[in-house]
């Protein structure tokens, strides 16, 4: 492996780590014997090749408690940890499980490299190159952070649910041991109408893959959580919430017919909320079934749509979006990663606004073609962003609200 560093005083540009020395360094339970005569990381945790994530973590954490009753050598508990944070990922495991059979195998450097890195060895001729022979010590790029994490941008496995966050850029892989919740693949189909969130708390270190896009390269960096290092709490009504998604998952497959009849009246024309009630109810889906459900995408986060919602008189669907008639203004959103709230004066006739709004295109109102966004008064847009909270100042402010923001009954 070939890594690029800043050039130094010294004029090195680059360090060349064959893989045997990531190997001896990252992949060993002792630093200081030889490889041959390694005890192997499943015999440091006591448990065999064929273990489950969950296995994995129970196991480190009796070790864990084990070296800490007998007050062991800081170094056992480090070695502990650097073998379950091996194990417990699968591209660092297959690594690993290579190596066992073949010692010179290539060697995955962990997280990408990114970090500090202090390596023993010999400069070229030319002075810009060190060839290591050595690590002596690695620091990985680190921060503590605590967030929630929605379960619906979970994908899920059989033994393993791992969490993305595109906009923050931070990923975590959780077991079952780790989250107590029972999940399995089939949970993917419905995740999207899970409005829990887990509290998510741990390191992260920052991790980099080189990707090549239009002919160059280019460091694409995120964080990933250690897995000896995260916690997680769960709501309390967490199984409630889980078994009103998946009833509202079977209801959209049951009446998967009168629902077809309903996203195609949408698509023609804005409907209120209590007027798709109805229509549902007269199509025989029953009265607690949500509809707001039929347009909302699986990484659309809830804060936006419930800060709204509180505000609106009314709220109508429309094609894929929400429209809120607020005291003040017209909202339009749509439910999804990315999209930004539109908001537009309030008008003397809402028939009118929606007649309006459905002949015409967000595309169109942005350029405002044919005056269209001034006669439909769009006061512009509330980007999502990454931090909500900027999201709702903002929006209090094109509302006229004061700092604090009256809370509104919502009707949605």
């Amino acid at each position: 492996m070939r890594a690029e560093v800043p050039t130094s005083p010294l004029g090195i540009s680059s360090i060349h780590l064959p893989c045997e020395v990531i190997r001896d360094y990252f992949y060993v339970s002792s630093r200081r014997q030889r490889w041959e005569r390694m005890t192997s990381l499943y015999d440091v945790l006591r448990i065999t090749p064929t273990a489950s994530i969950a296995e994995l973590r129970v196991v480190f954490r009796l070790r864990q408690l084990e070296l800490r009753a007998a007050a062991t050598h800081s170094g056992d508990s480090a070695t502990l940890e650097r073998a379950f944070n091996i194990l417990a990922q699968p591209e660092l495991k297959t690594c690993y499980d290579s190596l066992l059979k073949d010692s010179s195998a290539r060697a995955l450097f962990p997280y990408g490299g990114c970090g500090s890195i202090l390596v023993a060895g010999d400069r070229s001729r030319d002075g810009q190159t060190f060839f290591a022979s050595q690590i002596l010590h690695f620091q990985p790029e680190l921060e503590e952070r605590r967030l929630h994490a929605p379960l619906r941008n979970f994908d899920f496995y059989d033994d393993r649910a791992i969490y993305r966050d595109v906009r923050r850029k931070i990923e975590a892989t959780l077991d079952h041991s780790a989250m107590p919740i029972s999940w399995d693949a089939t949970w993917n189909r419905w995740r999207h109408l899970l409005g829990a969130k887990v509290e998510l708390q741990g390191t992260f270190v920052q991790l980099g893959k080189y990707q090549r896009r239009n002919g160059q390269w280019s460091l694409n960096k995120w964080e990933t959580a250690l897995p000896s290092r995260i916690h997680v709490k769960v709501p309390a009504n967490i199984a409630g919430q889980i078994e009103a998604a998946r009833k509202s998952y079977h209801r959209f497959g049951e009446f998967s017919d009168a629902l077809r009849q309903i996203r195609a009246r949408i698509e023609r024309e804005p409907m209120e909320k209590d007027q798709l009630r109805s229509l549902c109810w007269d199509l025989g889906i029953p009265g607690d079934f949500d509809v707001a459900q039929i347009s909302w995408k699986p990484d659309y986060d809830l804060f936006f749509y419930g800060q709204l919602c509180r505000r609106a008189r009314r709220l109508y669907l429309f094609r894929d979006e929400y429209i809120f008639d607020l005291p003040r203004a017209i909202a339009v959103e749509t439910p999804q990663l990315g999209h930004a709230t539109y908001l537009f004066s309030r008008p003397q006739s809402i028939e009118a606004f929606l007649a309006a709004y459905a002949a015409t295109t967000k595309e169109a109102i942005r350029q405002n073609r044919a005056n269209v966004a001034e006669r439909l008064g769009f006061l512009g847009r509330v980007v999502h962003g990454s931090n909500p909270k900027i999201w709702l100042q903002t929006l209090k402010q094109r509302l006229g609200e004061a700092a604090e923001g009256a809370e509104m009954v919502s009707n949605c």
